[in-house]
């Protein structure tokens, strides 16, 4: 497993919030058809992104509150990601698809929050953030897959901290990530964080992703 993940530097998209992936799956550009990278520092732009279909847009719980209920968080736009068991405090970068393509940033010790889901904080939505790996070491999510039930993860955006425990921890096929990407991914259900990024290369792609649900602490 240690030689696999030395020799991978992620394009990482997520499957967002559609029912059905491109291709009938996630197509990761970078592992598909081709040898893995080359010699790469930290800060080497990565290859490529990921092409995917369009997500479907679900309506955003109301901020209008019925007398019995009390207002609905929206959640912040977030600036810095902390991830104190991977020694991580990685800036926080808007991405948003393109041409049905997200791209992640550039600089791998950065990491991308899809625009197009939920804010961390919010009441409802997952709040998905991407985060790339890389051969030399360095990336923001090089050991995502090492975390565990109740590690901590802060959302930090000006004055304001979001908590959230790891609640689950899973390595998914594309296929099944394709298939579960409407209740990993929407912006219905309880507010959650998910983090992903790209996993098991095979020589030819990548056959696999992490994925690291984390719930409200508190």
């Amino acid at each position: 497993m240690a030689d696999v993940r030395g020799r991978r530097l992620t394009a990482v998209l997520l499957g967002a919030a559609a029912p059905a992936l491109a291709a009938g799956g996630l197509l990761l550009a970078g592992g598909v058809g081709g040898p893995p990278p080359a010699e790469v520092t930290p800060t080497s732009p990565p290859p490529a992104a990921v092409q995917v279909a369009e997500p479907v847009r679900t309506p955003a719980p109301s901020a209008t509150p019925s007398p019995a209920s009390s207002p609905a968080d929206p959640g912040v736009r977030p600036e810095l990601l902390v991830v104190p068991a991977l020694g991580v405090g990685a800036p926080v970068a808007g991405i948003r698809t393109e041409g049905g393509v997200l791209t992640p940033p550039s600089d791998p010790r950065q990491v991308g929050w899809w625009t197009g889901g939920a804010r961390p904080g919010a009441s409802a939505g997952a709040a998905v953030v991407t985060g790339h790996t890389v051969r030399a070491g360095g990336g923001a999510f090089d050991d995502l897959e090492t975390l565990a039930a109740g590690d901590d993860v802060v959302v930090r955006s000006g004055a304001r901290e979001v908590a959230y425990a790891v609640d689950t921890v899973e390595v998914l096929s594309r296929d099944e990530l394709a298939r579960r990407s409407a209740s990993l991914f929407g912006r219905t259900g309880p507010g959650r964080l998910v983090l992903i990024t790209c996993e098991d290369w095979d020589g030819t792609a990548y056959r696999s992703n992490v994925v690291v649900t984390a719930r409200p602490a508190g």
